[in-house]
């Protein structure tokens, strides 16, 4: 690759999928990432998954402008780096913007696009042999890499039905050396759409319109992120100087933990010029933006977390319950349909690290608001809280296990030592 081109180079291949996956946050996203199985036999020449109307469709928003933002803004280029861009192709045109912005500011752009037919291939149909390789060529990217931005665009959400969880697991943990290049190397990660972008899936999840949902994710994208950057600040003050942290929900949960002294960290869509310069989570953004989060001191959370409803693979887990004690997950449980895949894998990974409680994290942009009916919580709406264990190296930790039990928890109240921060789902700081 040439980065003295004024053009991108564009690559057809997965490249990326082991950093994807050794960097998301997200149970679904992270184990389809990094997901490969023996195919059943229907998946030796997978068709290509139809797009979504969404995906088709012009999202409401000027999308120069749009990547001239998250190319100064969020990812802060400076002339004489190197971006990857990856995402679908049906996203070409944002993907192709934001090149054009990366040079406009004097960096060199490096597009990957993905397809779904190309993932399930990439991950079905090469040999079990291979499965503790890890990628020379994302570390080879990532070597010379000084951000990656990425559009999270899962078309289809039971891509990697019927995957080994043994194999699953292999891939990963050969995924976690790209995970430590990025931390160690502090490349800058930004992701254009936590969670939150639009498919119809996910509009079904969320008791919205496809089109309700892209305009709420395209206002939150586009939200005013100097407010939200001055909002985050005063929370991330507020968790800086605290230390005990009680986290309850009608659902049943009822969770305590430590933070005190914890390092706190911020995603409110603007890279500071110390974020920039320190690099790594700490520069790390996700839009829709708007949550500041931390990790708690090690062996202090105790308690239990339920998340009343989530997926996995497009199969729905209900009452997901994980019993906490002494800093670690000593017991899980749930049912529904999506149940017994969700602990297979998780029982596939042995790493230990897997248990160890995570993080929390809080919403705090009021332009993205889900509906009273979402059968599923997000990130990033104000008053959002969110706990998880295993990986927490996003949220300013060390454990890098390529494993996340990551549980949404609307509608929850949170306080701090002694103080009520969140009440019902409302942000009260």
């Amino acid at each position: 690759m040439q980065r003295h081109l004024p053009s991108a180079t564009v690559l057809s291949i997965a490249l990326l999928a082991g950093l994807l996956a050794a960097c998301n946050r997200n149970n679904e996203a992270t184990e389809a990432a990094g997901t490969p199985a023996t195919a059943p036999e229907s998946a030796a020449a997978p068709a290509e998954p139809s797009e979504t109307a969404a995906a088709k469709a012009k999202p409401p928003t000027d999308l120069d402008q749009l990547a001239d933002r998250v190319v100064t803004q969020s990812a802060g280029v400076k002339e004489g780096e190197v971006v990857v861009i990856t995402g679908q192709s049906s996203d070409g045109e944002l993907m192709e913007d934001l090149a054009v912005g990366v040079r406009k500011a004097g960096g060199f752009p490096i597009v990957l696009y993905d397809t779904d037919r190309l993932d399930k291939r990439m991950f079905f149909d090469v040999p079990p042999k291979y499965d503790t390789q890890t990628d020379k060529a994302s570390l080879g990217l990532m070597s010379m890499a000084d951000a990656v931005i990425t559009l999270g665009n899962g078309t289809t959400e039971n891509l990697f039905e019927g995957a080994d969880p043994a194999r699953a697991a292999a891939r990963a943990k050969a995924g976690e050396a790209i995970n430590q290049a990025v931390l160690k190397r502090g490349v800058r990660t930004i992701e254009i759409g936590n969670n939150l972008y639009p498919t119809s899936w996910r509009a079904e999840r969320y008791g919205m319109s496809e089109d309700d949902l892209s305009k709420m994710f395209w206002s939150g994208v586009n939200t005013d992120y100097a407010q939200v950057q001055t909002h985050g600040d005063a929370v991330k003050a507020a968790l800086a100087a605290g230390g005990d942290v009680h986290v309850t929900n009608p659902n049943g949960t009822d969770l305590k933990l430590n933070i005190k002294g914890r390092p706190v960290l911020v995603s409110d869509g603007i890279l500071s010029d110390a974020e920039r310069k320190a690099g790594g989570m700490t520069a790390s953004v996700y839009l829709p933006a708007g949550e500041v989060y931390t990790t708690p001191v090690a062996g202090s959370a105790e308690g239990k977390v339920v998340q009343t409803h989530t997926f996995f693979r497009g199969k729905p887990i209900d009452n997901l319950t994980l019993t906490v004690s002494g800093g670690k997950v000593t017991a899980m449980t749930g049912s529904g349909a999506g149940w017994a895949d969700y602990k297979a894998a998780y029982d596939a990974s042995t790493d230990p690290r897997k248990d160890a409680f995570g993080f929390i994290d809080l919403g705090i942009n009021p332009n993205v608001k889900l509906p009273a009916n979402a059968t599923i919580g997000s990130w990033v709406p104000a008053g959002a809280v969110t706990v998880g264990a295993g990986n927490n190296s996003w949220a300013g930790g060390d454990n890098t296990v390529p494993w996340s039990s990551t549980l949404f928890l609307p509608g929850s109240t949170v306080t701090l030592d002694g103080k009520t921060i969140v009440d019902n789902g409302t942000l009260k700081l």
